[in-house]
Parts: structure tokens; sequence; C-alpha cells
């Protein structure tokens, strides 16, 4: 595993999230209180991209069938979706938001 460039920390504002392709895996990060969060972008429950829901306070919301997941663990915290989502390390290089993929 190796941290690669995912976007400038900037595009992603307080309390919004925001879909990237990094390392050749489709990736949601989240802005929670300053603090970035990366899971994996495509809902475990029918293939929706999780960055066309909505972020409601540290959970992804997919804007297919309303599964909700847990941002800083991918856990499922309501169904209909069964399987976690992966999680993926972040850190912040020269203003650049860094997944570890």
């Amino acid at each position: 595993m190796a941290f690669v460039k995912a976007c400038p920390a900037k595009d992603v504002k307080p309390g919004k999230m925001k879909g990237v392709k990094a390392g050749g895996k489709d990736i949601v990060i989240a802005n929670l209180d300053g603090r970035f969060y990366a899971i994996g972008n495509i809902c475990t429950h029918m293939g929706c991209k999780l960055s066309g829901g909505k972020l409601e306070g540290a959970n992804a919301v997919c804007s297919c069938h309303a599964s909700v997941f847990e941002m800083k663990t991918g856990k499922v915290v309501k169904g209909p979706a069964s399987s976690p989502e992966p999680s993926y390390m972040v850190k912040l290089e020269d203003d650049d938001i860094m997944v570890d993929v």
C-alpha cells in the first residue's frame, strides 16, 4: 500500500464530501470538522456512488436506497446494505489529501 494524491484539501469543505479516483479506486472523502476520512465510494448494496448522496453528521447516506455508512470506519449504520465499505487512511501533505490505497 502507498499514499497517493486524492485531491487538494480545499476541494472538500467542512461538512461536505467529494468522490475521487485515487490509485485506481473509487473513493469518497469527507471533511468532518477539519479532519478528513475516506471510504469506498460504491455502495455495497446496489453499486450507487455514495458521493451522489449526502453527508449527515459523520455518516454518508446513499442517494439510491438510503443505506448509511460511517465515514470514519466504513461500517454500515443502516441498511439495506449489509457489507461495510473499505476504509482508507488519510493524511495531509502540502495542502493535498493523500489516501493510502
